[in-house]
């Protein structure tokens, strides 16, 4: 608290006593009528020394979601009337929605005028300026825009991808972020792909999907999301180290979660009940108030310089339920490993009274401060998503009405003084180059992406220079990505930062020396072998991922030297077995027969994993051998029979817990395992993981222990496909990719009881929701049979689950007998197995 009283200290020294901070939370009042924009702006309230201010409202900005900069500092917003139109809160498709151009041009902080730059768009949820247009994304498209006579207005557009999410389901979740990487990649979140900008062009990449809503970089490049109420992920691996190896069961470093759910503490000043589990809720004060953040949105890491030092690297993350926006800082132990926590121990930085002021995004901006994207509306949470209880308290407080309104605001301090208006765009290369040393990130982040943009060549020797003679890191790393954009990179230039005393640079060097990693016996490859040992954990791990580009077969032998020294850590096991397609039996037997401890756990079960997974029965066959010799210290029998139950498909031929892909048959061994059933037939956890692993392996006369799940028929695969898709579109934000949910965001899928037995249990669950000690599941009444049918197939047949198919008259008929239900179940109202009788 110590950066607090010195606030109140500076406060008090420029004035009268300020008020008490943090304030008491209001009193619960019926109703909230909308508020002009000056009536709002007395309902903020900021720490001493802090200060709010009105960048646009309504009329000038309607709607707003997202915003981004141009080179000259326009502010172009995202604007979405089509999210619950009128009193029943539906949602439009019909072409309403627009970007707009915001100028201040006066240059006093304030937009004075409005244009439309593309209007006729339906629920576009990305955008991003570029030199020569705007990337904007309109699922399923993404459209590059372009005004080719400097009217601001849209002339032409051109299709980069028609695959940029989806144009039918629900709004909240879908494609969206262009966040540019300093590696000239735009990274995208709750969508599986990214683009990579090169040579002029914007190419699709695969990609695993994570986040849901917004995405950042901090100045060391690493990538920022969450979702929902999980407050804070960081990408510590890129994406594009793991897709490269499709036996991979486990992504540890990538989507690392950062703060646990019940460790951020909310702090609202006004009672939050409007929620949709806001009548029933362990995280609720006795004053109305949330203790969490209950929905977590647009991480943004603050990287000006007109705010106090203190802000500089931490992350705002805005949470339009609560009406605030909460900073947490991001600590570094000192070796490269960075957790996450609550800024104030109390209070937050920016938090109002007034219900209808929905922080929906932030923005680190040109004039060194951060913006907060207002949508102000009443409602907030999609219609299909909402509880009965939620509707109830939007009908009782009025809350649907009035739409089309918006605010764009300024948090500010006392010691602020704006920089100046940017007009980068008419700026030479060797200005632009002067530009990334800048200490305000977005200057440099601008400056660089305008360098790629042109392919100015001539700016190679002074980026080269500002490698060389760069006191400070930050220009180091954009430097390289102009370079890496340009072509410019030699191994002349590189090799020495693999020795430089910033691990940042350590690691950005490995990250650009990958194309001379793979070439045989390169010094750089033989350089790069010497981070085995460097002390940061970040530049440990980035060598994993690096050094899985070498070529074979010498990557094998480097990689379980590396396992064998950081086995313990699960990130770097999971960035080295990336490299090892192929190769993963091998690193097995070449790491076992060192003769590694308990502690190499870690390893040696994701290695197991990825041998179950690529299915090679020899292999899968060497790895049973040593699963089930007696003679092998426990630990190691464990760890290898897990891993191959990660790895192996289950009988019905889908994918097993935790693992990526395609669907797959068992794998097919010539003779029975004798070894693994006698250890099946018996009791405890041995036995249990040998039944798990016989479970994705076959055999002539496999014996009766092991389920065998009936195949789905033409029409249930069908109906399996189509739930896929239903799940990607609406329940993976909470329960995963894989199925288990997290850690008080939802539950897992993954042998449930309540999903495996009578489909009425799971049918009534969807129909009306379910809450329990994680949270809610809302209720989706509004799929029709059909849709509730197939996304209930799949999850009861997805990760080894052998649950029946569901058939739509059965959705219909327990839709008929539930029909009075007015609340969610809970577990006392759903036991397994059920003595049906509707409450």
């Amino acid at each position: 608290m110590a950066p607090l009283l010195a606030l109140g200290a500076v406060a008090a020294a420029c004035g009268p006593e300020p008020a008490p901070w943090p304030p008491a939370v209001v009193a619960d009042e019926v109703g909230a009528p909308p508020l002009s924009p000056r009536e709002s702006m007395e309902t903020i309230v900021l720490p001493p020394g802090y200060r709010v201010e009105l960048v646009a409202s309504e009329s000038l900005v309607v709607d707003p979601i997202l915003l981004d900069f141009d080179a000259d500092g326009r502010m172009w917003v995202v604007e979405m009337p089509a999210f619950a139109v009128d009193e029943t809160m539906q949602d439009s498709r019909d072409p309403v929605c627009r970007v707009v151009v915001l100028e201040d041009d006066d240059d006093d902080g304030a937009m004075d005028r409005r244009r439309v730059f593309a209007d006729g768009l339906v629920l576009p949820r990305a955008i991003k300026t570029l030199a020569d247009g705007v990337l904007v994304g309109e699922p399923p498209n993404l459209w590059l825009m372009r005004d080719l006579d400097g009217d601001l207005k849209m002339d032409e557009k051109e299709l980069v991808s028609d695959s940029f999410g989806r144009l039918a389901g629900n709004p909240e979740h879908n494609a969206n972020s262009l966040v540019w990487g300093l590696d000239n990649w735009l990274y995208t979140s709750e969508h599986d792909w990214h683009l990579r900008y090169r040579g002029g062009e914007l190419e699709v990449v695969p990609t695993l999907a994570r986040g849901q809503w917004g995405g950042s970089i901090d100045d060391a490049g690493r990538i920022y999301r969450n979702v929902n109420n999980g407050p804070l992920f960081v990408d510590l691996v890129l994406a594009r180290y793991f897709t490269r190896n499709p036996n991979l069961v486990r992504t540890r470093g990538l989507y690392e979660p950062l703060i646990g759910l019940e460790e951020a503490v909310a702090w609202p000043i006004r009672p939050t009940l409007g929620v949709n589990r806001g009548y029933r809720d362990q995280f609720f004060r006795p004053d109305g108030s949330s203790r969490i953040l209950q929905s977590a949105a647009t991480p943004v890491v603050y990287r000006g310089d007109r705010l106090p030092e203190e802000l500089r690297g931490g992350v705002f993350v805005t949470d339009s339920t609560t009406n605030l926006v909460h900073w947490f800082v991001i600590d570094d132990d000192g070796s490269g490993r960075i957790a996450a926590r609550d800024g104030f121990e109390r209070g937050e930085i920016f938090a109002s009274s007034d219900e209808r002021l929905r922080p929906v995004g932030a923005a680190s901006a040109p004039d060194g401060t951060l913006y907060v994207i207002d949508m102000y509306r009443g409602v907030v949470q999609d219609v299909a998503y909402q509880t009965e209880y939620l509707q109830d308290y939007i009908r009782r407080n009025e809350l649907a009405l009035p739409v089309n309104l918006g605010r764009i605001w300024r948090i500010a301090h006392e010691s602020t003084v704006r920089d100046r208006k940017p007009a980068l765009s008419g700026e030479t290369s060797a200005g632009l180059v002067e530009y990334l040393s800048h200490p305000n990130g977005w200057w440099r982040d601008t400056a660089q992406q305008l360098l790629v943009q042109r392919g100015d060549r001539s700016a190679v020797p002074a980026l080269r220079a500002l490698v060389r003679e760069a006191g400070d890191w930050r220009p180091i790393l954009h430097a390289l990505g102009v370079l890496g954009g340009l072509g410019g990179l030699e191994p002349d230039l590189l090799q020495p930062l693999l020795a430089h005393p910033a691990p940042e640079v350590r690691m950005w060097a490995l990250r650009w020396s990958e194309p001379w990693l793979a070439e045989p016996g390169h010094p750089l490859g033989e350089a790069a072998l010497g981070l085995l040992d460097d002390p940061s954990w970040e530049v440990r791990r980035q060598l994993a991922a690096s050094l899985g580009e070498r070529p074979r077969p010498g990557r094998v032998g480097v990689l379980v030297e590396l396992l064998d020294r950081y086995g313990a850590d699960a990130i770097a096991v999971d960035a080295a077995v990336s490299g090892l397609h192929g190769d993963e039996a091998e690193a097995l037997d070449a790491l076992l027969e060192m003769g590694v401890g308990p502690e190499r756990s870690e390893a040696v079960e994701m290695l197991a994993g990825a041998v179950g997974r690529a299915g090679d029965a020899a292999a899968v066959l060497r790895v049973l051998v040593r699963a089930t010799d007696e003679a092998a210290p426990e630990w190691r029998r464990g760890a290898l029979l897990r891993g191959l139950g990660e790895g192996l498909p289950d009988p019905g031929g889908r994918r097993r817990r935790g693992g990526r892909g395609t669907s797959r048959q068992a794998v097919a061994l010539d003779a029975e395992p004798r070894a693994l059933t006698r250890l099946a037939e018996g009791a405890g956890e041995a036995a249990a993981l040998a039944k798990d692993v016989a479970a994705g392996l076959t055999w002539p006369g496999k014996p009766a222990f092991v389920e065998e799940v009936p195949p789905l028929t033409e029409g249930e695969r069908a109906r399996f496909e189509a739930g896929r898709e239903l799940y990607g579109n609406l329940c993976v934000a909470c329960h995963q990719a894989h199925g288990r949910g997290g850690e008080n965001v939802a539950q897992s899928l993954v042998g449930s009881e309540r999903l495996h037995g009578d489909a009425g249990i799971p049918i009534r669950i969807v129909l009306a929701g379910m809450e329990g000690e994680i949270g809610l599941m809302p209720p989706l009444a509004a799929l029709t049979d059909e849709e509730i049918a197939s996304v209930l197939t799949y999850v009861r047949r997805e990760w080894g689950n052998t649950g029946s198919a569901v058939d739509p008259e059965q959705v219909r008929e327990i839709r008929g007998l539930t029909a009075v239900r007015t609340r969610p179940w809970t577990a006392e109202d759903l036991p397994t197995p059920p003595p049906w009788e509707v409450r």
